[in-house]
């Protein structure tokens, strides 16, 4: 298990790195339901909840951003457009847009789930991205990063 995530009403979602699936673990019962990814080998890693309880999570060794929808369950995924981007983390700011940092390409994406349309940002410098913030109070939202190879904080504000 790499990352796990409540929903609102108290149920844990997580993600299986080696299985290539996600998890859920129902807070009444207990009982554990697993769902793998569409695509085998995924590696799912860190995940954010939306408020409609959606569960969205990076599949790091496909390239790929994942959502599972517990009224379907059902997983849906987009595809990143560069390859070996190996996306890490990931989170959703108030205008419904999911941001994606990648490990290995020093580029976060900002995905609109509505359309499939996605921009890239390409970093200043070498960062391998962890972990991801936004600032909600700003319009358009600013992104928000460590920059483990730099030693230093990146802040992305998008003009649009």
């Amino acid at each position: 298990i790499y990352d796990v995530v409540p929903d609102s009403h108290n149920n844990a979602y997580f993600t299986d790195f080696e299985q290539g699936q996600i998890g859920r673990i129902d807070a009444k019962t207990g009982k554990i339901t697993f769902y793998p990814t569409p695509t085998p080998y995924s590696r799912p890693r860190r995940a954010w909840m939306d408020a409609q309880d959606r569960f969205w999570f990076a599949e790091y060794r496909v390239n790929r951003i994942g959502m599972f929808d517990p009224r379907t369950e059902r997983i849906r995924e987009w595809e990143e457009p560069n390859p070996w981007s190996s996306p890490y983390d990931l989170v959703m700011d108030n205008a419904g847009q999911v941001w994606i940092g990648g490990v290995t390409n020093d580029r976060v994406l900002r995905l609109n789930p509505e359309t499939g349309e996605s921009v890239e940002y390409l970093l200043p410098r070498s960062t391998n991205i962890r972990r991801v913030f936004v600032d909600n109070s700003t319009t358009p939202a600013t992104f928000w990063v460590g920059s483990n190879h730099g030693a230093s904080i990146l802040k992305l504000e998008p003009l649009n």
